[in-house]
């Protein structure tokens, strides 16, 4: 009776700690709630970070990358490609950006911040968006901040490369090989077709920005116009 009793025993604990080693590495899926975006057309306001427009293509662009926080890999359960995700798994705390997980791994030094090394750090002005946005409650908002009718390239273009595009092609993070840290740079695939090819998710082209949302048609359309008017640096 005790043998029996023992290999009852023996055979429960195999299988409890076989479903423990099965399950130790699976991140659960988070299902999304949507939370409707406040905002979008009217003008935006300089006191305020929208989230649509400044903090989730920063994200997307240097976090939400493929063997990070994509929707795919979700390294150390933190998924940051969407709003939903962001407030699920990002340790988003409203109002207190020194309590927010997200806050403080981008402050960080060394080998502990994020991004990690060799990708290039948040820039202070960068570390603000995010700080700003969680101070003001972390809202999943929006505003009007594109003009057609503007499309030189330090003024329109520097800003939409820089906010959509940068975090994955720059020195330390040749995504394709293509840095778009310089005029050089970006010169080089609006000239080749590859700029208006991806962000217009041509047939042939890879999509960009890549994990996120297509560029609006307004910016779009400053960077076709640029293109058009010889790609200038002015």
């Amino acid at each position: 009776m005790k043998n029996l009793f023992r290999k009852f025993l023996y055979a429960g604990i195999v299988i409890l700690f076989s479903g423990i080693l099965s399950c130790k590495h699976e991140i659960p899926e988070i299902p999304d709630v949507p939370v409707p975006v406040a905002g979008g057309e009217q003008t935006c306001s300089a006191d305020t970070v929208y989230f649509q427009n400044k903090v989730l293509p920063l994200l997307n662009s240097s976090c939400a990358m493929s063997g990070c926080h994509d929707a795919v890999t979700r390294k150390e359960g933190i998924n940051l490609s969407t709003y939903e995700r962001i407030m699920a798994t990002g340790g988003i705390v409203p109002g207190n950006p020194s309590g927010s997980k997200l806050y403080k791994a981008i402050i960080k030094t060394g080998s502990e911040r994020m991004p990690p090394p060799p990708a290039a750090a948040f820039t202070a002005a960068q570390k603000d968006i995010i700080y700003k946005w969680i101070l003001q409650g972390a809202k999943n908002n929006a505003c009007n901040d594109c003009d057609t009718t503007a499309f030189t390239y330090n003024a329109s273009i520097v800003p939409i490369i820089n906010t959509y595009c940068k975090g994955c092609h720059n020195p330390t993070s040749l995504g394709g090989g293509i840095d778009l840290s310089t005029y050089a740079g970006v010169q080089t695939i609006a000239g080749n077709g590859k700029l208006l090819g991806s962000i217009t998710h041509a047939s042939g082209y890879i999509a960009m920005p890549q994990g996120g949302s297509m560029l609006s048609d307004c910016r779009i359309t400053q960077i076709k116009k640029w293109i058009n008017a010889g790609a200038l640096n002015n």
